[in-house]
């Protein structure tokens, strides 16, 4: 209810902490881990961008998960209206709700996307159980060849079924609610895609090259480092736990008091990372095995590694549950990169949450249906949203929590021995950190590649 421009508290919250680490976990651990972080490992060397990606997440993106949920566990509003609520209690303008409307902006972007790139997700576990994958063996040519004929222009009716039926599932989950809903769907589907996931590695070590994934994950050359590389990798840190996206100060609005932030911020990023790291050794030993490359970017999971599941022994029965696996992930994130549009409509404009969820999951299918019908904006848009949106509003997040909200409302959300050192790095480490890494980083970028583009985007992932 608004009143006098202002709006009530959430009044739903998480029923349980292992609900909230679900949904959350569920939300940090999707594509991002499963697709985004194996090819950007593999375009950027292996070891050192892994080295550059845990620095950038424990001393970036861990202090911003924790201001995140404090922020929107201090208002318990939506994220646009939990950043003014605070900058209003703080004695500053409400202007600062700009950072939670480039969160959302980001959010929403990348909603766009992650849907298309599920849409290929489901079209490939129907190839990956048949055995269709049997015919990659010839080369590298057949498997690319396979790609893009299932994402080619001949395929937009079968696509866009599938990006409706994945859109479908996000609006369903989102629109039951918290509880019964995002809570519920986050419980059923992280524990099973935790299972298949070490069944996946367990098949890696016995039958893949594990032993070279290793080595590639571990080994750092100081060659590889570059300020393009590291905004790779600060990009990803970000990508991965939602920090910049609106989305962490959303579940955040939901969090009960006695929850304990920095706490239930590390469970997050470590799982984060865990799943992060297991699922490239999963991928690499695969791709590994059959002596192709890593770094062939956009479409690695596409391309790369079906020969190498082709090539192994059940590989239909691994090919389907990886791809099924990713599916699950690419869900779980889904509903919290829509929570975020939709709680902020629900609170604001009045309309119903299934309203809201229908509208906003309307709007992402008509966009994600242009990307369907033109892929090459999908590598422009993932750019724009990880590379660019989510540091700028990581870092205005820094200089919010750090400088604008009353040093006692975030002590008293966190607690004093923790608050010293996460004021210390909000107030000073990370700001510098991200905006040089952001100037330096795109303007690398912009000199070698000549445009804005992702590396991974090659010319064979645009369409004529």
């Amino acid at each position: 209810m608004t009143i006098a421009g202002r709006v009530d508290r959430k009044s739903e919250t998480w029923s349980s902490r292992f609900g909230f680490i679900m949904a959350a976990v569920g939300s940090s651990v999707g594509l991002g881990n499963i697709w985004r972080f194996t090819y950007t490992t593999g375009e950027n060397g292996g070891g050192a961008f892994v080295l550059a990606y845990l620095l950038c997440l424990g001393l970036i993106a861990f202090p911003l998960l924790v201001a995140e949920y404090a922020i929107g566990r201090r208002s318990g509003h939506s994220a646009v209206e939990s950043v003014q609520a605070l900058a209003r209690a703080s004695g500053k303008s409400e202007l600062w709700g700009g950072v939670a409307w480039l969160g959302m902006l980001s959010a929403f972007f990348i909603l766009t996307f992650y849907c298309v790139v599920s849409a290929w997700f489901m079209a490939y576990i129907p190839l990956a159980v048949t055995g269709a994958f049997s015919t990659d063996l010839a080369s590298i040519d057949v498997s690319q060849a396979r790609f893009e004929d299932v994402t080619s222009r001949a395929n937009l009716p079968m696509l866009l079924v599938y990006l409706g039926l994945f859109i479908g599932a996000a609006v369903i989950v989102v629109g039951r609610g918290v509880k019964r809903g995002i809570e519920r769907a986050s419980t059923l589907l992280m524990p099973v895609f935790i299972l298949v996931l070490l069944i996946l590695l367990v098949f890696g070590v016995t039958e893949g090259a594990f032993g070279q994934a290793v080595a590639f994950l571990t080994r750092v050359r100081p060659e590889d480092f570059s300020f393009s590389m590291l905004l790779d990798a600060l990009a990803q840190s970000f990508f991965a736990t939602g920090v910049g996206a609106a989305v962490m100060i959303t579940y955040g609005a939901y969090l009960k008091t006695d929850a304990d932030l920095p706490r239930s911020s590390a469970i997050v990023a470590l799982a984060d990372t865990a799943v992060a790291l297991v699922a490239a050794v999963v991928v690499f030993s695969l791709v590994f095995a059959v002596g192709s490359e890593p770094s062939a970017g956009f479409s690695l999971l596409f391309v790369n590694l079906p020969i190498g599941l082709a090539q192994m022994p059940f590989g239909a029965i691994v090919g389907g549950a990886f791809f099924l696996l990713a599916l699950f992930a690419a869900l779980a994130s889904s509903i919290s990169l829509l929570e975020v549009a939709v709680s902020w409509l629900d609170e604001r404009t009045g309309v119903t949450r299934w309203g809201a969820a229908l509208g906003v999951g309307f709007a992402v299918f008509v966009i994600g249906a242009g990307y369907v019908y033109s892929r090459e904006y999908i590598g422009f848009v993932d750019f724009v949203a990880s590379s660019l949106l989510m540091p700028l509003g990581g870092f205005l997040i820094a200089i919010f929590a750090g400088w604008v909200i009353e040093k006692k409302m975030m002590q008293a959300e966190m607690g004093m021995p923790f608050f010293r050192i996460w004021s210390a790095l909000v107030r000073w480490v990370i700001p510098i950190a991200v905006g040089v890494i952001l100037v330096l980083g795109i303007s690398e970028k912009v000199r070698s590649a000549g445009a804005p583009a992702p590396a991974g985007v090659a010319a064979s992932d645009s369409q004529g």
